[in-house]
């Protein structure tokens, strides 16, 4: 990932876990080329699994599609709540590499464009932050922050957020980063941390 890197954003709730979600998740239509470099990550709220989709990209000229999924008969199905949150530019970027094996995501909505950013800045601590700025007006949000602190930090990162008063925030566990290839013989190569 660089400084050039545009991503969109995809939640879904469900009840569904991960490997059923998955399943379902390839299913959706979408633009081509969206799944080039994707990072799934999962949080669970009382019964309801929720997941963000990172589909990132290094082009500017970016055609993001993503539509419901495609149906096979009539077989009751899971519901799932698909959000498309919208395309954004990084604005900061301290982790290239994604989340570590002992590392936890904390993503932070904020809708005000005036927020003081560097509030959010200094609570990161020891952990880093990834911070995205909507290229879009039609963006839910207008920037997305994506801290990675280490597993035994996160709740009290989590808790100095709460009192910031933050509307919407969660703690994710990254678990799939998909990468497909260019060759038609390769299929996607599915990277799933411990």
């Amino acid at each position: 990932m660089t400084e050039n890197t545009k991503v969109q954003f995809v939640c879904f709730e469900t009840s569904l876990d991960r490997e059923p979600f998955m399943k379902r998740w390839k299913t959706y239509n979408r633009s081509p080329r969206s799944d080039a470099d994707v990072i799934l990550q999962q949080s669970k709220r009382d019964d309801l699994f929720l997941y963000i989709a990172q589909h990132r990209f290094e082009s500017n000229d970016l055609q993001f599609e993503f539509t419901k999924e495609g149906r096979s008969g009539r077989v009751v199905q899971e519901r799932i709540k698909t959000t498309i949150i919208g395309g954004y530019n990084l604005l900061q970027l301290q982790n290239k590499q994604g989340a570590a094996q002992d590392e936890i995501k904390v993503f932070v909505f904020i809708d005000n464009a005036l927020s003081d950013l560097d509030l959010y800045k200094e609570l990161a601590g020891t952990g880093k932050l990834n911070i995205y700025q909507a290229y879009f007006q039609n963006c839910s949000h207008a920037y997305i922050l994506e801290y990675f602190v280490k597993n035994k930090y996160a709740s009290e990162l989590f808790e100095k957020l709460e009192k910031q008063d933050v509307p919407k925030a969660g703690i994710y566990k990254e678990y799939a980063h998909i990468k497909n290839t260019t060759s038609k013989k390769e299929q996607a190569n599915f990277i799933w941390p411990g």
